[in-house]
């Protein structure tokens, strides 16, 4: 048989990369998230004027494309005259950083005291167990209230608040996964051979159990971020000369007629982190459980 009377050969098809088949809604929350993360490491650098550097003669100048506005001062000024554009660098950074440390404090604190119960079990399990009962049980925002009336208003208190805010939920998924994992073949391997728990635990175990905390890392991270906003923006949380997101919230619900920019754009700030990092997390969770994905 000839060369020409040899059947074609069909073309071969080469496999997309991974991120090729994402979901539109997908590309763009990443796209917010990095945005978000750019800010938090480099708001000092880009930011055109200093957070809070007063201009009276400019005060409440609208953002560009209103009349009035100008292209020095694109997102326009508060009532002190301050650009909001790099006011809004600043209180995205601080309020990033801020839920980032409290959900990551959380989430050790949670994952440790899960394993703790699972490995001690008896009267530190169930110590534990009631204290997450407890937290799950009292609306935690209320009891930020009272610690912040009782102890004043400092950066170590807020922080640890935010530490606490949702540490129950890691514990409780840390305790159920770890009495299941280590009555998995592999764990009752590594224990035939004389492994110590702490390296059964930390190398073994910690890695298979990985994913479902991620998620919840994930999912955590939007409330936390709503919860540091809430408390600035009541005033209980960040405080002047320094801003925040809720702080920038709370300063410009007095202005929604006049100067509504005041509150609607850290407002949407706020409203497209948090929706972009459920978005992630949501996708994330469909492909750490292949079961449900359609």
């Amino acid at each position: 048989m000839s060369a020409l009377d040899r059947p074609a050969l069909p073309a071969r098809r080469w496999p997309l990369p991974a991120f090729a088949t994402l979901p539109v809604a997908v590309w763009i929350a990443l796209g917010i998230m990095a945005l978000m993360l750019f800010v938090t490491v480099f708001a000092q650098v880009i930011q055109p004027y200093a957070f809070d550097h007063v201009d009276l003669m400019n005060r409440m100048t609208p953002p560009v494309p209103l009349s009035g506005a100008t292209w020095a001062h694109p997102m326009g000024t508060d009532t002190l005259g301050r650009d909001l554009f790099s006011r809004l660098l600043v209180a995205a950074q601080t309020s990033m950083l801020l839920s980032l440390l409290g959900t990551c404090l959380g989430a050790v604190m949670g994952i440790s005291l899960g394993f703790l119960a699972a490995h001690k079990g008896g009267l530190w399990d169930e110590v534990i167990m009631a204290l997450v009962d407890f937290q799950a049980a009292m609306p935690w925002f209320i009891i930020a209230l009272a610690i912040l009336a009782f102890m004043g208003n400092s950066m170590a208190v807020f922080i640890a608040i935010m530490a606490l805010y949702g540490w129950e939920t890691y514990a409780r998924i840390t305790r159920g996964l770890v009495l299941s994992a280590r009555e998995q073949g592999y764990a009752l391997a590594v224990r035939g051979l004389g492994a110590k728990p702490r390296r059964v635990y930390l190398h073994h175990i910690l890695p298979n159990i990985a994913g479902p905390l991620i998620v919840q890392l994930t999912i955590n991270f939007p409330s936390t971020i709503l919860f540091e906003t809430s408390l600035s923006f009541l005033g209980l949380g960040i405080r002047p000369p320094m801003t925040s997101l809720g702080q920038m919230l709370g300063e410009g619900r007095d202005y929604l007629i006049n100067a509504w920019w005041l509150a609607v754009i850290p407002g949407m700030v706020i409203f497209l982190t948090t929706l972009s990092m459920s978005v992630l997390g949501d996708w994330l969770r469909v492909k750490l459980d292949p079961s449900l994905e359609t």
